[in-house]
């Protein structure tokens, strides 16, 4: 027998969709779903959905954000709900924030003005490279608590804030029920991937979260994605960049095909490179997802990545976020990306009304063949589908002949007349030109302040071991001092540490330090000291650059120094369960030195007036460029830090950690 699965093969997969009558539901203002889609007030829609979070972004950027959604063909905005940023101390009346970016109506509304729909992702958890995967760092205090399970703590405050949401949303007639925009809304997210760490206690969580949104009658349907045993009534969803692939489908025939994240590309991170995934590819399978899986929903993640503003980016995450979507960080179109996609959208939705009425019959050409004989009456649409990655293939279909590019695919909106195909790409490419508008070089426009190195003796938190690094800033800073006294000749200090990066200094002279990355979770370092005469006083500056932000178990990572050992002579000390004195952040931000009328009190100098190019605040002022075109700051003479522009931290910079190719990963 020819063994033909070590042959090279040519798959094509032909899909016909003939159309005939379905009965709907005719009912105003309400969505439902069966086994072949979603169902909005009676009709059957494929919609094409975009990812655009409202705290990536600014109020003043939301409608022409939203506009251009509308213009590339999606029907839909998809975001998350960001707990942290909304409930930054525990629920009691006049804690919750939604003011400026963090305005969740305003957005919503504007997305209702210009008629889209919006798909409400309220997880609580998030991950979406979001510090602490979006959960506000209070809830690591809460008695007795474990996230994600079934654990009483966790799930009352659970309940609390995605209460707290869908009764906004209600209060504000947002939901499709109340005639709306709200068609769909999400509870947890992509928990398949921890649920067996946790056993029972997991699958008991999956239920219980399930049966808790449901009980809040919002009157929409809800997706778990990545979740293939997603309770009923709620609908598991697929997340990834090959669902036409990957997907194993519904877990109930009475379940559409959704798919919540068909990533455009991939986050970056410090000392990464941009990835770049083309829009040949992301077309590709789209169509597939659609003609394979009978999909009927796709969202871009992200269709406008935005900004990573403050410190709300996860570990090493850069601001930048995803930059290669079809709209860029700034907003701009990315082509020929932007384009493309809404050259599928038009072809897809010219025939959307027979493919979600029509009958499917798929055969296949090459090794495997199959025919289906199609109905003699009725709309026809055809996907050609050529999955080989090298070959060009031809196929006759109804008496004509059909090229297909190599991995491509091929739409007939009526069975003869080919309006797209996913590999020929009609949009002109674009590029982001940047034009410098102003140099910040004339030392005389600039101040700067050298913040001070702490000393044990003025630590008020003291302990005989080296405390964990994030339950002692409570998130409050990236900064943490480990200080302790030292009287040696000549040591040598080695120091291990769990989080993102490590200073050294003995009295006020900088010794040096190291930094992990974003793959190895750990990093180590030793560094020669010439000490003074009698006791010298040593401080470690520990730094996080983002935290975690998935993972089972998150309530008990650890971050900061593991281990502080000193080679004196040829005795060797282990300092790491000795007495350490802590202080957390910065004098610059405990003044708030980045307000335009806080830190007057602190000194500022000229440029160079410092005792050491270490630990510097530096300030200026511009006048705003005419015009409404983007601006941003070119930082790459700079090394690590944050920056604020009137007061805003628009994120975090890192220049000195350079990619394989010796560049930085964001510049600007």
């Amino acid at each position: 027998m020819e063994n033909w699965l070590s042959l090279p093969l040519v798959v094509l997969m032909l899909l016909l969709l003939v159309s005939f009558t379905l009965p709907m539901e005719a009912a105003d203002d309400t969505v439902t779903y069966d086994g072949r889609s979603l169902i909005i007030n009676g009709q059957r829609k494929i919609l094409f959905s975009g990812s655009i979070h409202y705290p990536r972004s600014t109020p003043q950027m939301w409608a022409g954000l939203i506009a251009k959604a509308k213009q590339g063909g999606l029907d839909v905005i998809q975001t998350y709900v960001f707990w942290n940023l909304h409930e930054p101390q525990p629920g009691q009346k006049g804690q919750y924030d939604f003011s400026g970016r963090y305005d969740l109506v305003r957005f919503i509304k504007e997305i209702e003005n210009q008629g889209l729909y919006v798909c409400l992702r309220i997880g609580p958890y998030i991950e979406s490279e979001w510090t602490y995967g979006g959960f506000p760092f209070w809830l690591h205090d809460v008695p007795s608590i474990a996230y994600r399970t079934d654990n009483q703590p966790f799930k009352l405050y659970m309940q609390n804030f995605t209460a707290k949401i869908v009764s906004m949303m209600q209060s504000e007639g947002l939901y499709a029920s109340q005639g709306g925009p709200i068609i769909l809304s999400q509870i947890e997210n992509e928990y398949q991937n921890i649920e067996k760490a946790f056993g029972e206690d997991g699958s008991r969580y999956v239920e219980w979260a399930a049966q808790m949104a449901v009980g809040l009658h919002t009157g929409v349907p809800w997706v778990m994605c990545k979740q293939t045993d997603a309770p009923d009534p709620l609908i598991n969803t697929c997340n990834g960049m090959k669902c036409g692939e990957t997907f194993t489908g519904p877990n109930s025939p009475n379940k559409p095909a959704l798919w919540t994240e068909n990533w455009t590309s991939f986050y970056q991170v410090y000392g990464g490179a941009p990835y770049i995934r083309s829009a040949e590819d992301i077309a590709f399978h789209v169509s597939l997802f659609i003609a394979r899986k009978n999909g009927s929903y796709i969202n871009y993640y992200m269709y406008h990545g935005g900004t990573n503003f403050g410190r709300t980016s996860s570990a090493y995450v850069i601001a930048s976020y995803y930059d290669q979507a079809p709209l860029d960080e700034y907003g701009l179109l990315r082509q020929p990306k932007w384009g493309h996609l809404k050259d599928l959208h038009a072809a897809i939705q010219s025939c959307s009304t027979t493919i979600l009425q029509g009958t499917q019959r798929n055969f296949t050409f090459g090794r495997l063949q199959e025919v289906f004989k199609e109905e003699e009456e009725g709309k026809c649409v055809a996907f050609l589908v050529n999955t080989d990655n090298v070959n060009t293939f031809t196929v006759e279909f109804r008496n004509r002949s059909y090229q297909l590019p190599p991995k491509s695919i091929s739409i007939l909106p009526d069975c003869q007349n080919v309006t797209f195909n996913t590999a020929i790409v009609n949009t002109k490419s674009n590029r982001r030109i940047i034009e410098p508008v102003q140099t910040f070089s004339s030392e005389d426009k600039w101040e700067q302040f050298q913040d001070v190195i702490p000393n044990f003796d003025q630590t008020s938190l003291v302990s005989n071991s080296l405390l964990e690094h994030m339950n002692i800033t409570k998130d409050k800073s990236d900064y943490l001092w480990f200080e302790n006294n030292l009287s040696c000749s000549e040591p040598i200090i080695h120091v291990e540490s769990a989080a993102h990066v490590a200073h050294a200094f003995v009295d006020d002279t900088y010794l040096g330090g190291a930094h992990g990355n974003h793959d190895v979770k750990s990093f180590t370092f030793e560094v020669p000291v010439k000490l003074n005469e009698g006791i010298n006083n040593i401080s470690i500056l520990s730094v996080m650059v983002g935290l975690p932000d998935s993972g089972a178990f998150l309530e008990r990572r650890f971050a900061g120094l593991t281990t502080v050992k000193i080679q004196c002579n040829e005795e060797s000390y282990d300092l790491t369960n000795s007495t350490w004195g802590y202080q957390v952040g910065l004098v610059g931000e405990q003044s708030q030195i980045y307000e335009e009328q806080s830190g007057s009190s602190l000194q500022w100098h000229q440029l160079g007036n410092t005792i050491s190019q270490t630990l510097i605040w530096y300030k200026t002022t511009f006048d705003s460029p005419e015009g409404d075109d983007p601006v941003a700051l070119n930082l790459e003479s700079m090394g690590k830090g944050q920056v604020w522009v009137n007061g805003q931290s628009i994120g975090r910079y890192w220049i000195s950690f350079h990619d394989s190719e010796g560049l930085p990963s964001q510049t600007l």
